[in-house]
């Protein structure tokens, strides 16, 4: 039987750790999963466990649920779980490859990510995402490996630095950003807190959009950059089609432009495989036919969830659907 962190009965209520997080579109995630009462599911980003917890009380005592998570903190969270038809394990998205082979899993039910940075990870100050606490400039989701930015901003150059900034913080004034956070290094200062990168940040940028603090695009670039969240999304997509039974459902939650696009690009390019232009050579039925389906419109959170979860406000859902085709 596979276990969970702790064996209890398979139809014990799931019982989580109170956390400030609030889980965004939780009942529009779950339900687009279509959860089968005896399914398999993998929720990629356990997070603080809501869409996990959900998941759970939809399922019989034959369903079960796999998770990953890169956050030591979240996986502690996870591993508080008593349901033996939970199981969770340190891994980063990317490899959920390493979870399918060690339990055997193929044709599951259903994959949920839900991208992005949680309430906890920014709350808590020593974590380093925050420029509210002046802490140790770390921003790393998996603390156990990989730079740090106080680390990664020792080496960069100049050029790359502005790159980052602008590319993923979608920031005008990148390049002076850049000028003088290398500054700052070439004059032996070496920015080692979030306090010393925002003061930074906020003094060369000559104008701020009217509510938001200066550092907000720059620490948003350096975070997504130093956990490679964008390559992370990029390689698990695949994996998560060949991983889907037909009729499976992959859901994907996104906090950013680049995220989202590049969810819907997947999504179309597996949907769109049999689309030829007018008096091509070859039959659509002679080429390889779509292996997945977009299941309804983007999805955002509405008004009151909005209200009541300011964070929730950039996020968009997907949905699609593994097809019969090998």
């Amino acid at each position: 039987m596979m276990m969970g962190a702790k064996s209890a009965p398979a139809t014990a209520p799931v019982s989580l750790p109170s956390s400030e997080h609030v889980t965004v579109l939780l009942n529009e995630a779950v339900d687009a999963l279509n959860i089968q009462a005896g399914g398999t599911y993998i929720d990629c980003t356990f997070g603080r466990g809501g869409h996990s917890k959900k998941i759970l009380a939809k399922l019989g005592a034959k369903g079960r649920l796999f998770a990953v998570d890169r956050d030591l903190a979240a996986l502690a969270v996870g591993q508080s779980i008593t349901d033996a038809r939970f199981y969770i394990e340190h891994l980063h998205f990317s490899e959920v490859n390493q979870l399918a082979t060690k339990h055997k899993l193929t044709n599951v039910d259903g994959i949920l990510l839900d991208l992005g940075i949680s309430s906890p990870q920014i709350d808590e100050g020593e974590r380093g995402f925050s420029f509210r606490f002046d802490a140790p400039l770390d921003m790393r989701m998996d603390q156990s490996r990989g730079k740090t930015v106080a680390e990664l901003l020792t080496t960069i150059s100049e050029q790359k630095l502005g790159e980052v900034i602008k590319d993923y913080g979608e920031e005008r004034f990148a390049k002076q950003v850049a000028r003088a956070i290398i500054k700052e290094r070439t004059d032996g200062r070496a920015i080692t807190t979030t306090g010393q990168l925002a003061k930074v940040v906020a003094s060369a940028i000559p104008k701020v959009e009217p509510g938001q603090n200066p550092a907000t695009r720059t620490f948003q670039a350096l975070r997504i950059f130093v956990n490679q969240e964008l390559e992370e999304l990029s390689l698990v997509l695949p994996q998560c089609l060949n991983l889907l039974a037909a009729g499976g459902r992959l859901v994907v939650i996104s906090f950013h432009s680049l995220e989202d696009r590049i969810v819907k690009r997947f999504i179309q390019s597996e949907q769109n495989r049999d689309e030829l232009p007018a008096n091509f050579p070859v039959k659509a039925k002679d080429l390889p036919q779509p292996r997945l389906m977009a299941v309804g419109k983007a999805i955002k959170p509405s008004a009151a969830e909005v209200k009541a979860n300011p964070r929730s406000r950039s996020a968009v859902m997907r949905v699609a659907m593994r097809t019969a085709t090998a």
